[in-house]
């Protein structure tokens, strides 16, 4: 047996190395489409949806599950952006705050900062998510 590879083969390990770079491409692109969306309404009501085709159906999905009063979308998401709401514990009628951003734990914070801007005395996040697929 030859160590050499022929020119043949060459092309062979040339093409399924471009088929794959190819492929990995597309995955990630189609990836990037993902969107979400958060809902909240009265008394502590919420929807969430993400990791959706399209930020009109997140929406639309979002609302669908959202089960309180007043329900409307306060956030969007895509490409990898997180979403948080917070509510107070002590009086889930009262003050709420949600949060949107690039990083978990700065959007919980925000979540927790309107809450309390709103005259919350016990906040605490009621849900969050964060669009994985983006």
């Amino acid at each position: 047996m030859s160590d050499t590879y022929t020119p043949a083969m060459r092309m062979v390990v040339i093409a399924s190395l471009l088929f794959a770079i190819a492929t990995m491409t597309f995955v990630t692109v189609t990836v990037a489409r993902a969107a979400g969306a958060l809902a909240v309404g009265s008394c502590g009501a919420f929807g969430e949806a993400y990791d959706f085709d399209s930020v009109t159906a997140a929406r639309e999905t979002a609302m669908a599950k959202c089960q309180g009063e007043a329900c409307r979308v306060v956030a969007t998401t895509a490409k990898r952006s997180c979403a948080a709401f917070a509510v107070d514990y002590a009086n889930p009628c009262g003050a709420f705050g949600w949060g949107q951003g690039a990083r978990l734990g700065a959007t919980q914070n925000a979540a927790l900062q309107a809450c309390y801007r709103e005259g919350g005395k016990e906040c605490v996040i009621r849900t969050f998510f964060c669009d994985a697929k983006g």
